[in-house]
């Protein structure tokens, strides 16, 4: 937080120009929050600013790419340089390439990684001296529960995604000693945003998120809400808890039950065309929602993740009864 309880507090936010981070931008604004809006594109964030500045809030705006450490570090100074700190720090870009793994180029691979891991690790490079000379400051980590449960024909994300869950807890012990200096993570489930849209689809079939999916609002509020009460570990949505359970205990059995699951619904799923995506270029629609919710019925790569996740618990808890049981 600033010094001063009644300064406004300056928050940079990156990938704020669509999804969850358009609708964080949202509610850091509502809280009255000093914005330092980034993404690649300029016009986009020039919308959200707007947007943001008709709720009472102060923004400027820095296109970036997160996966340049130059341009990460110059967002960081040009924020303090305009608003005089940073007080809070969100990560938030995340990209996604689906397809299976030998079947999606190597380079789409590397991509997906640079952006998701390598661009956290920048954005926490540039702010942590910041908040170790001010002895004061929240970096928040857009995880999702792919840091926990592995993701089948996703495979790089769940590399990239179960990689930062190790780097920000790292980092948290690291930080330890500073007791006003927080590392937050942040882990929903699958969101109604247009990033399954935007992203890499190597499978050549239509995709869609698995239900339930969150409104982007509610992670949105749990992001914000981290200003005054930070945690180190917050989950967001019904599958979240029982998919890191299952995990636990049998991660092979809850892999196994995922691909299962992806592989019919991509056997149901209609025809679409391969693409990269937004994985090279700036992301073209911009919108808060994915308008998933509203979209069931349709013939789509997608099932319960929140049924496959109970069940798996289910089973697996069975099965380690069973092994304490009398031979």
């Amino acid at each position: 937080m600033s010094d001063s309880s009644s300064d406004p507090c300056v928050v940079v936010l990156t990938g704020a120009s669509s999804g969850i981070g358009r609708a964080t931008a949202h509610a850091f604004a509502r809280q009255g929050a000093d914005l330092v809006l980034a993404a690649r594109g300029r016009e986009a964030l020039e919308d959200v600013a707007d947007e943001c500045r008709q709720a009472g809030a102060r923004v400027m705006v820095v296109p970036t790419d997160v996966t340049d450490a130059d341009a990460v570090r110059d967002l960081a100074r040009t924020a303090i340089r305009h608003f005089g700190g940073i007080d809070v720090w969100v990560n938030n870009v995340g990209v996604g390439a689906v397809g299976r793994f030998d079947q999606v180029p190597a380079e789409a691979h590397r991509r997906v990684i640079e952006a998701n891991l390598i661009g956290h690790m920048n954005g926490a490079h540039a702010v942590v001296p910041h908040f170790r000379n001010r002895a004061c400051g929240t970096l928040i980590n857009m995880i999702s529960v792919g840091g926990w449960v592995s993701t089948p024909y996703a495979a790089a994300y769940a590399a990239s995604k179960f990689g930062l869950r190790g780097f920000s807890e790292s980092l948290r012990a690291e930080l330890d000693g500073l007791p006003h200096v927080h590392v937050c993570d942040v882990y929903p489930t699958f969101v109604d945003t247009p990033g399954v849209s935007h992203g890499a689809n190597y499978t050549g079939r239509n995709l869609r998120p698995p239900p339930p999916v969150l409104d982007p609002r509610r992670v949105a509020d749990a992001v914000a809400a981290l200003i005054r009460r930070p945690k180190p570990v917050t989950m967001v949505g019904a599958p979240a808890l029982p998919g890191r359970l299952a995990h636990a205990i049998a991660p092979n059995l809850l892999a196994r039950a995922t691909a299962r699951m992806m592989r019919a619904a991509l056997d149901r799923a209609d025809p679409a065309p391969i693409t990269d995506g937004n994985l090279f270029d700036a992301t073209r629609g911009h919108a808060v929602d994915g308008g998933y919710r509203a979209a069931s019925g349709r013939k789509v790569a997608g099932a319960s993740a929140a049924a496959v996740a109970v069940g798996v618990a289910g089973l697996a808890l069975w099965l380690a009864t069973r092994r304490r049981g009398p031979d």
